[in-house]
C-alpha cells in the first residue's frame, strides 16, 4: 500500500519548529546562508508573510541573522537572549497549588488619563478601556490588576464578558505582541489597593508594570500588585 507523503508545515509556529529542527540538526550549517523566503514559501505551500514571521522569532533568539538585501544565514556564534513570557494568572495560581478564582471589580470605557495615555505614546483622551480586577488563590487576595487597554490593538475585547475571561487570560491567548516593557518594584500600599489586597495601609507591597505593543500600536498598560509576602521565581 502507497502512503502519501507527509504534509508540509503551513502555520508560521510550524515553520519556525522545522527550520530550528535543520539548524540543530546541522541541515543548515552555521554561518551558511539558508534559502530565501519565496523559495522557503514555495518549500512549504504558505505566504512568503508567514515564512517571514517564523524567521523573525528565530531571529529574536538570535539563532539566525537577517541582513536587509543580503538574506538570512544562521548564526556562526547564537547568541543568548533572555526572554519573557506573560503568564496567565490562573496558570500561575494553579501551578503554586492553589485553585483560581478571579472578581472583575471596574470596567470603564473612555478617555484615559494623561498618567496613562503618556506611558503608552497615545495622545491625551485617547480612549481606552480601564479594569480593575482582583486574582484569588484559594479564595484569598492574590493579585490587584489595574489595565489600560487600548481596543483599536485588541479588536475584539470590547465584546467580550471580561466578568466571565479576565483579561489577562484574553489577551495573552488572543492578541500576540512584538515587543514589551516591564518594570519590577516595591510599593507601599495605597488604599484601594490595602483593601484590595487584605492588608494595611502603607504595607510594603510587590508591584509589576507592564506595557506590551504589536508593532508601533501599544495594547495594553497593566499594573500589577501582589499581596504581601510574594516572591517571583523565573528561569533564565
Amino acid at each position: 500500500m502507497r502512503s502519501d507523503p507527509p504534509t508540509p508545515p503551513t502555520g508560521w509556529q510550524a515553520i519556525r519548529d522545522e527550520a530550528l529542527r535543520r539548524i540543530q540538526s546541522r541541515e543548515w550549517q552555521a554561518g551558511a546562508p539558508i534559502p530565501n523566503e519565496a523559495e522557503l514559501a514555495m518549500q512549504f505551500g504558505c505566504a512568503r508573510s508567514t515564512v517571514n514571521r517564523a524567521l523573525r522569532e528565530l531571529a529574536a533568539i538570535g539563532l539566525i541573522e537577517r541582513r536587509r538585501k543580503a538574506g538570512s544565514r544562521v548564526a556562526r556564534h547564537p547568541l543568548r537572549k533572555a526572554t519573557f513570557e506573560i503568564p496567565i494568572i490562573q496558570h500561575e495560581v494553579e501551578a503554586r497549588g492553589g485553585r483560581y478564582d478571579f472578581t472583575l471589580i471596574a470596567r470603564n470605557l473612555g478617555p484615559a488619563p494623561v498618567a496613562a495615555s503618556s506611558r503608552m505614546g497615545l495622545p491625551a483622551g485617547a480612549e481606552m478601556l480601564h479594569l480593575q480586577a482582583l486574582h484569588l488563590s484559594d479564595g484569598r487576595p492574590y493579585m490587584h490588576e489595574t489595565r489600560w487597554v487600548n481596543p483599536v490593538a485588541a479588536p475584539g475585547i470590547l465584546d467580550v464578558d471580561l466578568a466571565r475571561v479576565s483579561a489577562n487570560a484574553w489577551l495573552v491567548q488572543n492578541v500576540p505582541y512584538t515587543r514589551g516593557e516591564l518594570t519590577l518594584s516595591a510599593a507601599a500600599a495605597d488604599g484601594t489597593r490595602a483593601e484590595a489586597l487584605g492588608c494595611a495601609q502603607g504595607e510594603a507591597i510587590f508591584c509589576m508594570e507592564r506595557i506590551t505593543w504589536i508593532g508601533e500600536a501599544p495594547v495594553t498598560l497593566v499594573i500589577q500588585s501582589y499581596a504581601p509576602g510574594h516572591r517571583m521565581t523565573t528561569a533564565i
